[in-house]
């Protein structure tokens, strides 16, 4: 799945700056503990932009798209507001970006997909068909 996630938001994020790779994402994976149903919401979110905001993803590196999108899927799935908290310096730390950085990554990338978060769970299957083609 990191090599396919690698592969995606290289095509759909072409700066030549911060281009993502394997080695950056196999670390952030470990670091942030992506799960992958985080991964598939965000490639769920991603494929949403490049429909709805292909603009965004011109302005993007693909390295800051991939560590965005995980974490805002993250907190979509698993951020109940008590124990199990996602901070954004925690996955600053994970990313290498300082929590600053984070926060503005956070608001342009739910401004881009104008904070429409919710899948339907079809949406997810079609990822999941596609992930096993």
């Amino acid at each position: 799945v990191l090599d396919i996630a690698v592969e995606l938001l290289q095509k759909v994020a072409p700066s030549p700056i911060r281009r993502l790779q394997k080695k950056y994402v196999s670390h952030v994976s470990r670091e942030a503990c992506i799960s992958p149903c985080s991964m598939m919401l965000a490639l769920v979110y991603i494929e949403r932009l490049r429909h709805r905001n292909p603009e965004y993803l011109q302005q993007i590196s693909s390295s800051d798209l991939f560590l965005i999108s995980m974490m805002v899927a993250s907190k979509y799935l698993y951020d109940e507001g008590e124990e199990e908290e996602v901070f954004n310096d925690e996955w600053g730390a994970a990313g290498k970006v300082d929590v600053q950085t984070m926060n503005t990554l956070e608001m342009n990338f739910l401004s881009a997909i104008d904070w429409s978060l919710y899948t339907d769970p079809r949406e997810l299957f079609e990822v999941l068909s596609w992930l096993e083609g």
